[in-house]
């Protein structure tokens, strides 16, 4: 607070928590040990990761005292991870929470899946992955066109990866048919569609696709990342999907405008989830963690 004063900012109407000292940390230890006590955890331990800010902040959405969390500058992505998918958890209508990443290049805006967290999804997992950020894009009135990356176009090379997108394409065709979707293709057939349309007449991907699901982490890490710091391509995410209420992680080191672009990010999610504050709440400060 003392340092926020230092360079000329006031938030009278912000009220910054301590986990340390919250009046509220013993009712939070106990939460948390309710929540945990069958995964290992004993009282003594719920008492100790309420030191933690993320895990203090994960039980504050959790308990509906705070609509969003954003967090993770300070720490690696899994460590951020952990404390949603333990207090928060995830929406029980996906098999597995990802990333995406808005990738604004070129005047142009597309979307990077899953760029964070699973590591080598099966076919399944893929398929909600795409339907997943294909969401994303509409909650961004950006109407999807999907495609699911591979080094193979429509079966040119015989693998079980490859084989792998063309099972996760099919079944999100069977899921979710109002979705445009094809694949497996090549990333630089997706994006380009006059590839598409004198070599794969066939294909129903029109325009070129704005939603890249890519078959594994490593591709899709490396290629935003790439594409942001050789390309100069604007990233921001990444935008967890899948939990059940509205947490957002930052990457360890982030700058401020990042910072900034996951915070609006996190209010229209609480926004779009309908997170309004209890009746009785509605004039207290809205609570920041230090």
């Amino acid at each position: 607070l003392r340092s926020i004063e230092e360079h000329g900012f006031h938030l009278n109407h912000v009220a910054i928590i301590d986990p340390a000292t919250s009046p509220r940390r013993e009712e939070y230890v106990k939460t948390l040990f309710e929540l945990r006590q069958r995964k290992g955890m004993t009282l003594q331990d719920a008492d100790a990761e309420l030191r933690d800010p993320t895990v203090f902040g994960a039980l504050m959405v959790h308990l509906d005292e705070a609509d969003a969390l954003v967090a993770g500058v300070s720490q690696h992505y899994p460590e951020t991870l952990r404390p949603a998918l333990q207090i928060v958890g995830k929406d029980e209508s996906i098999s597995r929470v990802a990333g995406v990443h808005l990738v604004l290049v070129n005047n142009k805006t597309y979307f990077f899946a899953d760029t964070t967290v699973n590591i080598d999804p099966t076919a399944e997992e893929l398929a909600d992955i795409a339907i997943c950020s294909a969401d994303v894009a509409r909650e961004f009135n950006v109407e999807p066109r999907v495609a699911m990356i591979s080094f193979s176009n429509f079966g040119s090379v015989r693998h079980p990866s490859a084989e792998k997108v063309r099972r996760a394409t099919e079944l999100v065709k069977q899921l979710r048919p109002d979705l445009m979707i094809d694949g497996e293709m090549q990333a630089d057939t997706a994006v380009t569609p006059e590839m598409i349309d004198e070599m794969y007449p066939f294909s129903s991907l029109e325009r070129g696709a704005n939603v890249l699901v890519f078959p594994d982490l490593q591709s899709a890490n490396v290629s935003f990342k790439l594409l942001q710091r050789l390309g100069g391509a604007e990233a921001i995410g990444p935008i967890l999907m899948g939990i059940r209420k509205p947490v957002h992680m930052l990457q360890l080191g982030s700058e401020v405008k990042d910072i900034v672009y996951m915070t609006a990010l996190a209010v229209v999610d609480a926004q779009m989830k309908d997170l309004e504050p209890a009746p009785e709440d509605v004039d207290s400060p809205a609570p920041v963690l230090r």
